[in-house]
């Protein structure tokens, strides 16, 4: 089991949920329960996977979950060029917010990795 609050990337994650909801805030109402909710789902989704596959029993499950949490920021990504496209949002809020997405994803997979290696090597000894 990780401590999930100690790993970068969930710090990170939190952060990007922080801006994704700032970043919403000024959409139309018409578009609370469309994109605003969406957006803000995906991005709550990242570092909630993040928290609960720490929690699991095996690094296995823990990846499983990185998985998830990786797909969420694949979704938020595209859910942002669609803000944009739709002029929700301007470009330089779209860069941060991508930009985000995409060191998070980096670390996620950093993490995965990471954690495949010690998969192996624990089931190699066996």
């Amino acid at each position: 089991m990780h401590q999930f609050e100690k790993l970068k990337v969930w710090q990170k994650a939190m952060d990007l949920v922080v801006d994704v909801y700032k970043a919403t805030e000024t959409y139309p109402k018409e578009e609370k329960y469309g994109l605003t909710s969406q957006k803000r789902r995906s991005a709550v989704s990242i570092p909630s996977n993040i928290a609960e596959g720490s929690g699991r029993n095996s690094n296995q499950q823990f990846n499983y979950f990185l998985g998830v949490a990786s797909g969420s920021t694949s979704e938020l990504i595209t859910q942002t060029f669609l803000s944009k496209r739709l002029e929700l949002m301007n470009t330089s809020t779209m860069r941060n917010i991508v930009d985000q997405c995409v060191e998070v994803s980096k670390m996620n997979l950093a993490l995965q990795k990471t954690l495949s290696k010690k998969n192996l090597n624990t089931n190699s000894k066996r």
